[in-house]
Parts: C-alpha cells; sequence; structure tokens
C-alpha cells in the first residue's frame, strides 16, 4: 500500500531514497527482518554519520547521512509490502528521528565555531520546518485513504494493531508526545484550518517537501562534502521563515472551497 492514490501522488524532493529503499523492502519481505529491525538499521547508520563528522570524515558521513534517510524510508515501506503498519514503528521511527536531529546538530556544532544558540534555534527550526510538512502530507494522506497510520492529530494513545503490544504503543506515543508535542502544537496554532481547507496542489506539496527530513539530511550532506559546514546551522535557522511563507500561501490561496462553507 503506497501512501497515496496514484492520482494524488506529488514529487517529493525528500523521497529520493524511495525506489532502493522499495528494493530493500522486497528483498526482506519473506525474511525475518522486521520493519523494526530496519528502524534500528537507520538509527545505527546515523550514529556511524555522527562518529564520521566528529573526525572529519565528511564524505563518509554523507554517505551514512544518505543511506540513514534509504533506510527511513524502507521500514515503512517494508510494513507495507508484509501488510503489518505499527504504530509501534511509526513511534520508534519519530522519536529515533528527533534523537539524531539533535544529535546531527551538536556534532556539526562541536567541529565549528557556531552559538550554542544558534544550534538551538537551528534544531528548532529544523523540527517545525518538518512538522509542517508531515502536517500537510498527513492532512492529504488521510484525506484520500492513503497510509493512515500516521493521525493528524495525535492527542489520543492509538488502539494497539494486530500484532504489537498496547504497552509499548502507550510509552512510544508518550515519548512522541513528549518530544514532538511542543512542534505539532505551534504549527497546529499557525494553521489551524488546514485540515478543512482545499487540497493542496502538487506543487504546493513538491515545495514543502523542501522541509522533509530526508531533504534536510541531504543538504546537510553537500554542505559538509562542499566544506560549507559552518553555514549549515545558519542556514536551517533562516529558512526557518519560509514555514511563514508557506502557512501563508496556504491560507491565502487555499482555504475551504466556498461550497463546502456552513452559515
Amino acid at each position: 500500500m503506497s501512501k497515496l492514490p496514484k492520482e494524488h501522488k506529488f514529487v517529493d524532493l525528500s523521497d529520493y531514497g524511495r525506489p532502493i529503499a522499495v528494493i530493500i523492502a522486497n528483498s526482506l519481505k519473506n525474511t525475518g527482518f522486521t520493519p523494526i529491525h530496519v528502524t534500528i538499521g537507520f538509527v545505527i547508520a546515523g550514529f556511524i554519520a555522527i562518529y564520521c563528522i566528529l573526525q572529519g570524515h565528511y564524505w563518509l558521513a554523507a554517505f551514512f547521512l544518505i543511506f540513514k534517510s534509504i533506510l527511513d524510508a524502507a521500514d515503512g515501506e517494508l510494513a507495507r509490502v508484509k501488510q503489518k503498519p505499527s504504530y509501534t514503528g511509526r513511534y520508534l521511527d519519530s522519536v529515533s528521528d528527533i534523537i539524531l536531529n539533535a544529535l546531527f546538530l551538536l556534532s556539526i556544532w562541536y567541529i565549528t565555531n557556531t552559538s550554542i544558540w544558534v544550534c538551538l534555534l537551528a534544531f528548532l527550526g529544523l523540527q517545525l520546518q518538518g512538522t509542517l510538512y508531515n502536517y500537510y502530507y498527513v492532512i492529504l494522506r488521510n484525506k484520500f485513504d492513503g497510509d493512515t497510520t500516521s493521525r493528524v492529530f495525535e492527542d489520543t494513545t492509538p488502539i494497539a494493531l494486530e500484532g504489537e503490544k498496547q504497552k509499548n504503543v502507550a510509552v512510544l506515543f508518550g515519548l512522541y508526545k513528549l518530544f514532538y508535542g511542543v512542534f505539532d502544537k505551534t504549527i497546529y496554532a499557525l494553521d489551524s484550518n488546514a485540515n478543512t481547507g482545499a487540497t493542496l496542489p502538487k506543487w504546493f506539496m513538491t515545495s514543502v517537501s523542501t522541509f522533509g527530513l530526508g531533504f534536510q539530511l541531504l543538504i546537510i550532506a553537500v554542505m559538509l562534502v562542499l566544506g560549507l559546514k559552518t553555514f549549515i546551522l545558519p542556514f536551517f535557522l533562516v529558512y526557518t521563515v519560509m514555514v511563514l511563507v508557506f502557512i501563508g500561501l496556504r491560507k491565502l490561496f487555499f482555504q475551504e472551497p466556498k461550497g463546502n462553507n456552513k452559515n
């Protein structure tokens, strides 16, 4: 099951690793490997990337950042080909991502003369960017019966699906709320009516996909190998302005269709 029906798919710039992820998932379909194993794999790849950044091996760091992104897509893809979606995998993926994101930026701060405050603000910006992209994407997926293990409003602990334990779902959901709650609430406060708005066009979603984690990691990888490490944190800090730009465009051009307004 793909994330969106064919007629509503858009060019996702953050999902460049999907073709390889599909190959990985299909190769593991009839094995004992689970999506959780693949998630653990991308965590390991992320830590190797961090080690390479700290040691100045930027080409290797770039490779493992991109490999991490590919595996990040492969775990969900494997869940789909095995037809075993799970909230455990969904929240473990997200919790692992935010921890690795913080460590990626801290490692870049460590090897540069950038202020720790710029690092902190860049991290907050990075997460707000990703949250906006996920917010719009999940709305689109739910609207057209795509992959629905992600919910538009993550406010209550979901009921465990077949094959997973409710306790695991509850614990991981609690961690998700702890790490992502402030970002979800901030984006919702900025654009609370997006869920009832007009369907976002493909070109708009492609533009917002520059906020996707895969594209963010690609930017970090490219800047590292180009010798632009000192500009990475300032870039993500400044690029956060585009959050307001995209929300403004959404509100201006893609409000709720007039025919659906209720008096």
